[in-house]
């Protein structure tokens, strides 16, 4: 009798459905699980999972890629996280189609939106496409150790047929929107995973404009969605005003309804309003009485984090004269020089945060900006950890009423902590409550998805790559100011749900005929490093970076990508073309 290829012996088996854990063997034969039972022959290789847990490989379908994956096979940090498979471009801004002259345009774009370094994409990405399918190629041509999707981003797609205009936010003729409309029709023909497009205020230009799309008419939004619906294919994502959700969501359920294709949106707790999140889920209850099941809110499994240190986009110090005077120098000598008495002494000078001294333009509205560096019972020291879910003890704030210090001295020895690369921890969205409360609601329900990792993304403040493994660790595991979860439920939420969130039915389960991703982790031993600044990318861009620890291995199409946290060098992965449907049988 032959051996399968490879075996996983003895593991606590997660399967993905949602179901009781067992203990299982898995055989895999090529790419696909060619067996699940208490026992299965013989493998040309074994894995021995003896207690451990084996779960689907993650699926992640909010990642920003776009770029990366023209230079970075790993797709770092999600693939070391244990995904194997993601989609990427999302919020509406990519690098197809796009002419010749307006590339240098789309990279203003991603680096103002994503806040990924301009120079890395400059240097990295090597331009071999005009259009969408002609990217799709260029990316299929090049090898991956996961697997990954591609989104028609609306930024893109309106300069291309709209040029000036379309940059411009000019509302589109319906000329516009018929060629809109027949490139989306070509890109989903040739297996885009859909469209995705931007209606936020957060998003802008690096001249702090609204970026192309923001204030599309409900003509031209329905216009394309009609091209999804026509080719019965293709997810319509979008992010919005979080304020805006309530008053957007007659639209985004008639685009539902009419269309018959899955449409997805943020869906977080704001500072601003804590309650507005449960306006948003009783919009897609009723959407559910109505039949309409298919508009999905999406959720974050950790507040998104704001990360601010001395080498960030933005720290509380950011707009003080005497730091802007030393931040262009190398980081070693700009650490010395912030730690001269003199000018320490004048960094603290009235113990206040100048948060009026900030720059009137930035990608980052003016307002968020004050709010980011001003907000002191928002602001957590992360010493060398990482606590996401912290007690207001545990803020600035709650350290200046504990020891009598004023606020910059207290975020001045934060960001001195570790030798100068101290970070501080900034729930932007989920944390109003200061606990993970609107989240786990949020989670819960029958119509969200997890989503906005943002991989690839925010390179200098937001390290959420990492969730994938903060949420077995986080929601299952270790919980401390709040209940735990199933960690059947939270495989589920990621892999199953996620993967038929996008069509991918041939994925996300652990199950006989369905492809072979697969995580096998040492549950006890899993955890996450604190996060770091990395110069890795081209031109030595900076990015931060978060590790994972505890996967013993994951496979990707019956692949060893990793194997104890290392990379095999295996590169199995490829592009996702169109829907995948469960094997027959």
């Amino acid at each position: 009798m032959s051996k399968h290829d490879l075996v996983i012996r003895g593991g606590t088996l997660v399967d993905g459905t949602g179901g009781q854990v067992r203990r299982a063997d898995i055989a895999i034969d090529g790419d696909r699980i060619a067996a699940v039972a208490s026992r299965v022959g013989e493998g040309a290789r074994e894995i021995d999972a003896t207690g451990l847990i084996v779960t689907p490989g993650w699926v992640d379908i909010h990642a920003h890629y776009d770029a990366q994956a023209t230079w970075d096979p790993y797709l770092s940090p999600s693939s070391e996280h244990g995904v194997t498979t993601v989609v990427i471009g999302n919020c509406g801004v990519g690098f197809a189609p796009v002419k010749e002259d307006l590339r240098n345009d789309l990279i203003d774009l991603m680096e103002a939106v994503e806040d990924i370094p301009g120079s890395a994409m400059h240097e990295g990405i090597q331009w071999e496409w005009e259009t969408f399918p002609e990217y799709m190629d260029a990316l299929d041509r090049r090898e991956h150790a996961i697997d990954y999707g591609l989104q028609v981003p609306h930024c893109a797609l309106r300069a291309y047929v709209m040029g000036e205009r379309g940059i411009n936010n000019e509302p589109a003729t319906a000329d516009d929107i018929a060629k809109m409309q027949s490139i989306v029709r070509e890109a989903l023909q040739h297996g885009a995973l859909g469209f995705s497009t931007s209606r936020t205020e957060m998003h802008n230009t690096k001249e702090g404009a609204p970026v192309p799309g923001t204030f599309a008419e409900r003509d031209e939004l329905f216009g394309i969605g009609e091209a999804l619906g026509a080719e019965d294919a293709g997810v319509f994502q979008m992010s919005l005003t979080h304020r805006d959700v309530p008053k957007e969501m007659g639209w985004m359920t008639d685009l539902a309804e009419e269309t018959g294709r899955m449409v997805t949106f943020n869906l977080q707790q704001i500072d601003e309003n804590p309650e507005l999140y449960k306006e948003g889920l009783k919009g897609l209850d009723e959407a559910r009485a109505r039949g309409i099941t298919n508009l999905r809110g999406q959720f974050s499994g950790r507040p998104v984090g704001v990360l601010m240190g001395w080498q960030t986009s933005v720290h509380p110090f950011f707009g003080h004269p005497e730091y802007q005077k030393w931040r262009k120098l190398p980081i070693d000598e700009m650490r010395a020089k912030l730690r001269e008495p003199e000018v320490k002494a004048r960094l603290l000078e009235g113990g206040e945060l100048l948060t009026n001294a900030l720059p009137p333009k930035a990608a980052i509205p003016l307002p968020m900006l004050k709010f980011l560096t001003g907000s002191t019972q928002k602001m957590y020291p992360m010493g060398g950890g990482h606590d996401y879910e912290p007690a207001p003890e545990q803020s600035v704030k709650g350290i200046m009423e504990a020891t009598g210090k004023s606020a910059a001295e207290v975020v001045y020895d934060a960001l001195m902590d570790l030798d100068g690369k101290g970070l501080i921890y900034f729930p932007l969205f989920g944390y109003a409550t200061e606990r993970f409360d609107a989240i786990e609601e949020t989670m819960r329900h029958p119509q969200t998805g997890l989503s906005l990792a943002d991989g690839g993304a925010h390179c200098g403040a937001v390290c959420d790559g990492s969730t994938p493994t903060f949420m077995l660790m986080h929601w299952a595991r270790d919980r401390k100011r709040g209940e735990r979860m199933p960690l059947e439920f939270i495989v589920k939420r990621q892999t199953m749900d996620t993967a038929h969130q996008y069509g991918l039915f041939d994925r996300g389960i652990i199950e006989p005929g369905l492809k072979a991703d697969v995580n096998v982790i040492d549950y006890d031993r899993l955890g996450l490093t604190a996060p770091e600044m990395r110069f890795d990318f081209p031109a030595s861009g900076r990015r931060l970076y978060q590790a994972a620890t505890g996967y013993v291995a994951t496979v990707c199409s019956g692949k060893v990508i990793y194997e104890d946290g290392e990379r095999t060098g295996e590169l199995p992965g490829r592009l996702i073309r169109g829907e995948q449907p469960a094997p027959q049988g």
